[in-house]
């Protein structure tokens, strides 16, 4: 059995408005713990290129290289706030730009105490022209600050 895996990592905060939607976890094309199948590249399969990684919601999608059971996994770490709900899913075309947006592996937490670290898991089938996401939201009177996030696909195929 082959294993392709995309390891995507940011420790640069990123303000998360509180409007209530959903909204893409970006990441940078240079800091990935693992990348050999080239899933997250500044130029992606459609021919788009991605210039500044923190503005354009692109550079939050993992394309992945073939088809196959995908693993996603996710660690997400927000700062302490007035949350009374922290909300985050993995979504396939999240963007509209292949088959239209689908979601998955929605969750809905109270906060704890403090930061709010979380990690999650979930699998499902992935296609190449279909790319996925890791996507957050909250309730807090303001904005927020995600201050580290991972995402990591792994294709058995």
């Amino acid at each position: 059995m082959q294993v392709q895996v995309c390891s995507l990592i940011v420790a640069e905060p990123q303000t998360i408005p509180n409007d209530g939607a959903y909204h893409v976890v970006r990441f940078p094309f240079t800091s990935e713990s693992y990348d050999r199948y080239e899933m997250h590249e500044a130029v992606q399969p459609d021919g788009y290129q991605v210039v500044d990684w923190r503005g354009d919601d692109r550079s939050g999608l993992i394309w992945p290289s073939v088809d196959g059971w995908g693993e996603l996994h996710a660690v997400i770490q927000w700062e302490s706030g007035d949350y009374t709900e922290l909300r985050d899913q993995y979504c396939r075309d999240p963007l509209g730009l292949s088959t239209g947006v689908d979601t998955t592996a929605t969750d809905h937490r109270p906060p704890s105490p403090g930061m709010q670290c979380f990690a999650k898991g979930h699998g499902m089938f992935v296609h190449p022209p279909t790319p996925v996401s890791l996507r957050v939201s909250h309730n807090a009177s303001t904005p927020r600050q995600l201050v580290f996030a991972e995402f990591k696909l792994a294709i058995y195929k």
